[in-house]
């Protein structure tokens, strides 16, 4: 049984960033991914998705993207180009097509059974992000003329079947999906839930680099009340707000939260426009905070008094659907929106709540030697972020060499 001391479970954006730092390090590892480089980007995303940051911000601080002008943002195959040239141009030791099968404490480490054999190691990061399982509520039964799919099997709108669309969730991946199958034709419902509406940019600058300057990046947990809020923001033509009205305008339907499904009938929250008016205080509340920054920075940055304008509810939210019939709306297919679960059952060790969620300290668990990387608010908000995930891997990498 070949012995390493540090194995990394992942070849994404977290595994390696964990790798180029345990290299720097001069730590003796292994990264095991069980598809390629980079696997989500290149087979869970929309034809057309691009970051949602800038290329300049949404990247690690040794490369910069080649393909992409800073202020732009990449495409999904830039991203999976990116990532493949920094794994050759520093020649880390990734090794794909091989997956993790199970981990297990043996003595003062850890016997990992992977497809390809088993493995001694000191230490494990797991570095699988939280992009898992997609995660599809048991709501809507199967029937015949209805197609149901996660967010992370739309490809393009004419993949999807002829008929009107209903999109779950109206995060940055259910919005700008359900934005791109209205500018295609289609007729498109969506549901609209709790959520953070950013700008895109103000005075000049872009969403993150206020988050930035204002420390909110680098909050150390979330608002209470907020832990599972989605924010809709996009970089997709250029990079835009999230504009509800908007879609509104352009002839998209909107409802509130999906809440349950009877007889071919789906039944909606009355909570349309509490959602759309929390969005809009979130939104304004960056505005008020950027323009005290500015003030008492003294920056000479220009002025946008048009970006504090907020418009009328649209009609659906002063007089919202709260059921819909689906064979009525002719809708055939169903997009949920709706997120993921975490999975770490080849994780076998003591270091998980009843709900099977990582126990740990700014991704050190509370069992010696496993560790977790790329977790959203894992150490802080920035953490699932590509730049994120290399500080915090700097730090998991400091915690492995004083061991």
């Amino acid at each position: 049984m070949d012995t390493i001391d540090t194995l990394v479970v992942g070849g994404g954006q977290a595994g390696l960033a964990m790798s180029e730092h345990l290299t720097l390090a001069g730590i003796e590892h292994l990264v095991l991914e069980r598809h390629r480089i980079a696997e989500r980007w290149r087979s869970a995303r929309w034809d057309s998705l691009v970051a949602n940051g800038p290329a300049w911000h949404d990247r690690f601080p040794t490369k910069e993207f080649e393909d992409t002008d800073p202020d732009g943002f990449p495409s999904k195959d830039s991203v999976t180009r990116y990532f493949e040239e920094f794994v050759a141009e520093r020649n880390l030791p990734v090794h794909c097509g091989i997956e993790v099968l199970s981990a297990r404490q043996y003595g003062r480490g850890f016997v990992v059974d992977t497809s390809d054999g088993s493995l001694r190691v000191s230490n494990i990061v797991a570095a699988t992000g939280p992009f898992q399982n997609p995660a599809i509520p048991p709501m809507v039964p199967g029937r015949d003329g209805l197609r149901q799919i996660h967010s992370t099997s739309y490809r393009n709108p004419d993949a999807l079947d002829p008929g009107a669309v209903l999109v779950v969730g109206a995060g940055s991946s259910g919005s700008q999906i359900a934005e791109e199958l209205l500018a295609s034709g289609r007729e498109v419902y969506l549901s609209v839930g709790p959520h953070d509406r950013p700008p895109r940019r103000y005075r000049g600058k872009d969403f993150v680099w206020w988050l930035g300057v204002l420390g909110k990046w680098e909050q150390k947990s979330p608002p209470k009340g907020a832990e599972h809020v989605t924010i809709a923001v996009s970089g997709a033509n250029g990079g835009e707000t999230v504009d509800f009205r908007r879609f509104a305008a352009d002839g998209m339907t909107l409802l509130g939260m999906t809440r349950a499904y009877e007889n071919g009938v789906l039944t909606f929250a009355p909570d349309l426009a509490t959602n759309i008016s929390r969005g809009d205080a979130n939104y304004l509340s960056v505005l008020k905070e950027a323009d005290e920054y500015v003030q008492r920075e003294g920056l000479d940055l220009p002025t946008d008094p048009t970006a504090h304008d907020i418009g009328p509810l649209p009609r659906y939210a002063t007089n919202p659907i709260l059921t819909l019939s689906l064979a009525e709306a002719r809708i055939s297919t169903i997009i949920w929106a709706t997120g993921f679960k975490q999975n770490f059952d080849w994780l076998q060790v003591d270091t998980f709540d009843e709900g099977g969620r990582p126990l740990h300290q700014g991704g050190v668990s509370k069992v010696p030697g496993v560790y977790f990387l790329g977790l959203p608010w894992l150490s802080m908000r920035g953490s699932s972020f590509i730049w994120g995930v290399w500080v915090d891997a700097k730090n998991l990498t400091e915690h492995i060499a004083k061991t």
